[in-house]
């Protein structure tokens, strides 16, 4: 268990906005930062942080909270996870005692298969570096294609051992269950018993997730057995997805969003050597198709990738296919091949820093360029394969979402090929009409699995949960405001020296949280969200015990779903002014408006939408029946109408009701 003064002093150090733009590429945005979301595929921005609050809110997800929530929500971190993450990142100590075997068994299934992970990585490493089998095989490869003692320690780079179940047999001797070391794939349970080393043999490379979380391993064998697979990955697992992962985007993530450019290679080789030679911001796909998953990945930390191709590549032409999911994301994609016979890993070998970054500066290459120098090898002189070709360029552009960019590249497209430029867009006009009608296919087909409630109007659609928006407007104040002292008016009826009843305005100073706590206990109002409700009296309860309120202090202490909802209602306003709220008897605090007077107001409101609300109940009860008697019912309605109006008065509105 990590101590209470550890996790306060982790709170303390740690900054939100450092720790998010470890993943997500964040632009300043008044005093805020925005960035795309990390949860969801979006072109647009909607992920916003804020330093001065110390939280974020993903609008696209409704997703938010302060640092911690965001390590739990995009590592899927347990919450002592994210402590010492921090921890480690800020240079904090943490005291904690010693992880018993129950805390070990306690531990779900994914973290276990975590620590599983982790351990296999360290026992890969150990036995490269310090046994006989390990240096003999393992390290003098390495050494053979030129890795130094840095690098083998930066990527964790070991060796399996030959031994049919040597790892499987030390996990389980540490303690580590049968059940998590097979379903990550490091085991197999063998027909007739006993268990077998998926890896053993292989030089190992761990596959991190951009926080550093082992997910899976990459093993090379170092024989030349043809009926065994030269390279061997883990099996897809419940952290493992070979479709959703980089090699290297851990070690990369930062060169990455500091040089705004990635390099995309296929090896876990090739990024090694570039890191070696000195050129940080390279991922490798793992030799895998790229997909979507992966690019949005590196679109999350730059919006410009640059793909390396070796310069013998058989399948250059279909892996070129990959450019066109690269520009669907609304990135900028450029390309580059090393000379015949060469690939990143060698060619990082043979060549000097400087070298290696003024030949990628001098041949990279513009997509449409890159396209329409391979393709035009292919088509020759022959007229079919070149209106084949510029039909495929124009394929690749209309996959663009940014209009001006289409643009730019069919004017490009019309120089390169020499055609006429109204061909190209009324070509491209084509192909985006049938992507069009392609999409509204599928959406309507999608739509036939669902009931559609065909009778909703515009105006059911837009009504607003009045009550719902009240309330939050509650949580607001007591967030923003409640430990701020106030002087407050109120209106309390006196008997005069005449023995008549009369209104009198009454001031008093007393915090925002009192104040609401005794209008609402004297009007014996209780929230009736039940979610706003439990924050109600969690805030007032934290309000009556600390003499401060520090935001990022009460967030840690609070359960996932109180948290999301305390983050949403402070960056509410963060994404867009609200307006024409008024009309829906909601306040909104004005500049020119004091705090007592903005609270007064909004509590005054929400008297006045239950006192309507009784009253449309009195009038449900009034009968129909001609010798009912409803004087009674009508009396206090009358009643109620009475407050209304002082209401009415007291906030300087038109009478209205909802």
């Amino acid at each position: 268990m990590i101590s209470k003064s550890s996790i306060d002093t982790v709170f303390e150090t740690a900054r939100v906005e450092e720790v998010i733009g470890d993943f997500v590429q964040l632009k300043r945005a008044g005093s805020n930062y925005k960035g795309l979301s990390p949860f969801s595929n979006e072109r647009s921005p909607s992920f916003m942080v804020s330093p001065a609050k110390q939280i974020w809110k993903d609008f696209s997800s409704g997703k938010g909270g302060n640092a911690v929530a965001f390590l739990m929500e995009h590592e899927h971190f347990t919450y002592p996870e994210a402590i010492r993450y921090l921890a480690k990142k800020y240079n904090i100590e943490l005291e904690e005692t010693e992880q018993t075997q129950e805390d070990k068994a306690q531990a779900d299934a994914r973290e276990s298969m975590f620590l599983v992970s982790e351990f296999a990585r360290d026992y890969f490493h150990q036995t490269l570096l310090q046994t006989e089998e390990g240096k003999a095989i393992g390290l003098s490869y390495f050494r053979e294609r030129g890795f130094t003692d840095e690098s083998i320690k930066k990527f964790s780079l070991g060796y399996s051992p030959e031994k049919r179940d040597a790892f499987s047999q030390e996990a389980l001797a540490k303690g580590y269950q049968q059940t998590f070391i097979e379903s990550v794939g490091l085991t197999i349970v063998r027909d007739e018993g006993g268990l077998l080393d998926r890896f053993r043999g292989r030089v190992m490379f761990p596959i991190h997730s951009m926080s550093g979380r082992v997910l899976g391993f990459g093993g090379r064998i170092l024989g030349n057995d043809k009926k065994v697979a030269k390279y061997l990955n883990s099996p897809e697992s419940d952290i493992y997805h070979k479709s959703k992962v980089l090699y290297g985007i851990f070690q990369a993530k930062q060169a990455i969003a500091k040089f705004d450019n990635c390099y995309l290679v296929e090896g876990y080789t090739d990024v090694i050597q570039f890191h070696q030679s000195g050129i940080e911001n390279v991922v490798a796909s793992s030799g895998t198709a790229l997909t979507p998953d992966q690019i949005r990945l590196v679109n999350r930390l730059t919006k410009n990738i640059t793909v390396l191709y070796d310069g013998d590549a058989a399948g250059l032409r279909a892996s070129i296919r990959g450019i066109d999911l690269i520009l669907e994301e609304g990135m900028n994609v450029r390309v580059c091949t090393f000379p015949e016979g060469e690939d990143p890993d060698s060619f990082a070998r043979k060549n000097s820093y400087d070298d290696l970054v003024a030949y990628l500066e001098q041949n990279a290459k513009d997509f449409i360029q890159f396209k329409a120098s391979l393709l035009m090898k292919e088509a020759n002189s022959d007229p079919i394969k070149k209106a084949d070709l510029i039909r495929d360029m124009v394929a690749s552009i209309s996959k663009i979402p940014d209009r001006i960019k289409r643009e730019i590249y069919i004017q490009e497209c019309a120089r390169i090929m020499d055609i006429s430029e109204q061909v190209l867009v009324s070509t491209l006009a084509q192909l985006v009409q049938k992507d069009l009608s392609e999409a509204g296919k599928k959406i309507r087909q999608e739509q036939k699995a669902f009931e559609v409630v065909k009778n909703e109007t515009p105006e059911q659609v837009a009504v607003v949960d009045v009550l719902y928006e009240l309330e939050r407007k509650i949580i607001e104040i007591l967030l923003l405001y409640g430990n701020t002292e106030e002087e407050f008016e109120d209106l309390v009826l006196k008997t005069s020296e005449d023995g008549e009843i009369e209104t009198a305005l009454e001031k008093r100073t007393l915090k925002v949280f009192q104040y609401v706590y005794l209008s609402l206990q004297e009007d014996e109002i209780e929230l009736g969200n039940p979610l706003f409700r439990d924050i109600f009296k969690n805030l007032t309860d934290y309000f009556h015990q600390a003499d401060e309120f520090q935001m990022d202090q009460y967030l840690t202490h609070l359960e996932p779903e109180m948290a999301s909802v305390i983050t949403d209602i402070l960056m509410l306003e963060e994404q867009f002014s609200l307006h024409n709220w008024e009309s829906k008897q909601i306040i909104v605090k004005l500049k020119d408006q004091t705090i007592a007077q903005y609270v007064s107001e909004t509590i005054l409101t929400l008297r006045w939408y239950l006192v309507n609300r009784i009253i449309d109940e009195l009038k449900d009860n009034i009968s129909q029946e001609p010798d009912a008697d409803n004087s009674e019912t009508l009396a206090m309605a009358t009643d109620y109408y009475k407050l209304i109006h002082s209401f009415s008065k007291r906030l300087g509105r038109v009478l209205s009701r909802y």
